[in-house]
């Protein structure tokens, strides 16, 4: 019974809860930041760069087989660099969006207080200038009066 409670101790700790809210908060926002890239951006940039859709292009390494018909009887190898290009802004627009997030969380976030400053356990000797304790009524270094 011991590990049960000590895994139910560690699941329902703050920082593992956090998490998984992150994760699943991360998995729903995916689609709309793929939406935003596929169907937003991407359209735009293609049109900047003369109407090439990223996603489309490839680099053939190896051409495909046909068979007499016009089938493809072997793929070939191709490399999609096209799709990589549009993970690159994808990523890219994500982490912008978590960056934008949490400075805005940190800017609504209160400024926490400084804790107050802790009293004095010491002070100095008016004679010799050592530290002596502030309860003290003499001097331990000059027994002068404190």
């Amino acid at each position: 019974m011991g590990m049960m409670k000590e895994f139910k101790d560690f699941a329902m700790r703050g920082n593992v809860m956090d998490m998984a809210v992150g994760i699943i908060i991360g998995g729903a926002f995916t689609p709309i930041v793929k939406s935003l890239v596929d169907d937003i951006l991407m359209p735009v940039i293609g049109k900047l760069t003369g109407g090439v859709d990223f996603g489309k292009l490839v680099l053939t390494l190896v051409e495909p087989i046909k068979d007499a018909e016009g089938k493809i009887t072997d793929p070939g190898v191709v490399l999609g660099y096209g799709k990589f290009i549009n993970a690159t802004f994808t990523f890219i627009i994500v982490a912008f969006a978590v960056f934008m997030l949490i400075k805005a969380m940190n800017a609504v976030k209160q400024k926490e207080a400084p804790a107050p400053a802790a009293a004095p356990t010491t002070k100095d000797c008016g004679s010799c200038c050592m530290p002596i304790p502030v309860k003290a009524s003499k001097c331990g270094h000059c027994t002068s009066a404190a």
